[in-house]
């Protein structure tokens, strides 16, 4: 008996912590975030300096709209199959670009992604690359404005080159290439026609003048710096990053760094051989918080009557991973493709990325092919499966003895553990025997999770009927009775918020509930009453907690779970041990219960 009130109360203390952990990451931690990071958007404005060897420290100036912010600069239009958007001719900077095959909403009309906006602009994402050095006049900054020299408009074949002077001797030109994709060329160029050497450090930077609330708060994919430097894969969440900065500075051969949300990508790619210190930085000034992705090159002396030039490649675009790796291939760069967070089990959740791939490109719908994906996982884990729902149905099937064995030796606990064991062994019943099947599945369905959660190929792919976007929450609600009733619970007086948030049931969530009731049913109840009674809950409260997730998630756990309780059935079946899905049809036949 003693070991049965343990086993309730390590229950009751892990449901209770769930619990406070979900309320207290819901109503404390939360909102504390998006209070900070609203109250660094509305301060006002500074600048700051450049420092030998170092990028030029970040500037923030007077926020204006995105519209006046493109306004305030001479800009050349940037027209790719992909991309739109311009080049500033201001601080020869890539920082106004539009995702034109990725919309904002699944709505007809809805405007193309935006990915970078201009400094002076709320928000500001941009490019910045050129050259710092000491005791140096006249080198080009934020502030300058480039000559446009060659080409009238930034497109696939058609560069363009910018050039400017310091006054002192020092031509710097600026070559910019794009292709049809995501991946910007810069080539500079620096003519030395003084009388003097000089020396100059090449620096290339992606700027984030402040953090959309939206953004960090997903505990699932990583949203902030990334980069590969010194064969080693380097992230910064954007909390980390802005409680504690950016961490150290790390020297690196070549690799690649950048800045990342859950689906789009800014990462810079120095040539491969050269010798580079990359960083990322937390820069506060009176304005707001910049947090900035930066390497800077080995110092380069440039001799009278010579120059240098050097090659910066920048990629803007979506985490698409064959076009990552495409890119990785060509330019080089070891291990781009894992700016998607593939997390701990990288080696299982790019395995399976790369079949469900497989499987999309023959079936041309992303939802079959989750349903194509699980089943054949389960198929790989048919073996083990079948151990662990044998054992878990040779328990349930001695469960009437146990009950009565408990019953007889309740004020003797030793005797009580002494007959169990004995009927474990007489019916060749193990109760461990299901612990090892699940664990080693554990880690599979984990990666198949992570994979649905980062994969853009989910983004806005439509299913069947109602399901237009897999990546969002189903959008079907009980209180509209799933859609028949032309009404948004949102705007219900004071109750609209909660069921609209916490209680938005949907048709997938319900779907997911019933099917964890009924695995749950067909297990082996839990000897203590107070256990039986949370375990009969959890499908309650764990429909709550998922309805939120992505529909494609939930399509994936439902039709898990349908596969989990037809595999039980016919084990059941088997065993003859009675199962409610036999009771469901005895009631709806009016057929007599067996037992009866």
């Amino acid at each position: 008996m003693q070991r049965d009130d343990n086993s309730r109360n390590t229950i009751i203390f892990i449901v209770a912590a769930v619990i406070l952990f979900i309320v207290y990451q819901t109503f404390v931690l939360d909102p504390a975030q998006k209070r900070r990071q609203a109250e660094l958007a509305r301060q006002a404005p500074q600048a700051g300096a450049v420092a030998q060897g170092r990028a030029p420290a970040p500037q923030i100036p007077q926020a204006v709209t995105r519209q006046a912010a493109v306004a305030a600069s001479p800009r050349v239009p940037v027209a790719t199959p992909s991309l739109s958007g311009s080049v500033s001719l201001r601080g020869a900077r890539i920082d106004d670009l539009y995702l034109k095959n990725y919309r904002q909403t699944v709505d007809k009309g809805s405007p193309p992604v935006e990915l970078l906006r201009p400094e002076g602009a709320r928000h500001a994402w941009f490019a910045d690359i050129g050259w710092t050095g000491a005791n140096i006049a006249g080198l080009p900054t934020p502030d300058t404005t480039w000559t446009l020299v060659q080409g009238a408009s930034l497109a696939p074949g058609r560069p363009i080159v910018l050039q400017t002077t310091n006054g002192q001797g020092l031509t710097f030109t600026r070559k910019v290439e794009v292709d049809e994709r995501y991946l910007f060329t810069v080539t500079d160029t620096v003519a030395n026609t003084g009388a003097a050497p000089v020396t100059l450090v090449p620096y290339a930077s992606i700027q984030r003048q402040g953090v959309p609330a939206d953004l960090g708060s997903n505990q699932i994919v990583h949203e902030g710096a990334v980069g590969w430097l010194d064969g080693k894969l380097r992230q910064v969440k954007y909390k980390k990053w802005v409680k504690d900065g950016g961490g150290p500075a790390y020297g690196s051969s070549g690799g690649w760094l950048g800045v990342t949300d859950k689906y789009w990508l800014t990462a810079l790619i120095p040539s491969q051989g050269e010798k580079i210190t990359g960083q990322f930085r937390r820069t506060d000034l009176p304005g707001g918080q910049v947090l900035d992705a930066t390497y800077t090159g080995a110092p380069r002396t440039i001799p009278a009557g010579r120059q240098i030039t050097e090659t910066t490649h920048l990629i803007a675009g979506a985490k698409s991973v064959p076009v990552l790796r495409d890119y990785g291939s060509k330019l080089g760069v070891e291990r781009l493709d894992w700016s998607v967070d593939w997390g701990n089990f990288w080696f299982l959740t790019r395995p399976i990325f790369s079949f469900l791939s497989f499987i999309t490109g023959h079936v041309a719908n992303f939802g079959i092919a989750i349903l194509l994906l699980t089943v054949v996982v389960r198929l790989l884990f048919f073996p083990l499966a079948n151990k662990q729902y044998e054992s878990l149905t040779k328990m349930k099937k001695v469960q009437p003895q146990m009950e009565e064995l408990r019953k007889k030796y309740k004020d003797d606990p030793a005797k009580q553990q002494q007959e169990l064991l004995a009927l474990y062994q007489r019916e060749k019943v193990n109760p461990l025997a299901g612990c090892l099947p699940l664990l080693l599945q554990i880690p599979v369905f984990y990666a198949l999770y992570k994979v649905l959660t980062v994969t853009i190929e989910m983004r806005h792919a439509p299913f069947v009927g109602w399901i237009r976007d897999l990546s969002a929450r189903d959008p079907t609600s009980i209180w509209t009775l799933f859609g028949l009733i032309p009404w948004d619970p949102a705007t219900a007086p004071l109750i609209g918020g909660l069921l609209d948030g916490a209680l938005h049931l949907g048709i997938l969530p319900l779907a997911y509930g019933f099917t964890m009731w009924l695995t749950t049913s067909m297990s082996p109840p839990a000897p203590d009453p107070v256990q039986q009674k949370i375990f009969q809950l959890m499908p309650l409260l764990f429909m709550f907690i998922m309805a939120p997730f992505a529909a494609g998630l939930l399509i994936y756990w439902t039709w898990s779970n349908v596969l989990t309780i037809l595999q039980q059935y016919v084990i059941m079946r088997r065993f003859k041990v009675d199962n409610p899905i036999d009771k469901l049809i005895r009631r709806m036949t009016g057929k007599p219960d067996p037992a009866t």
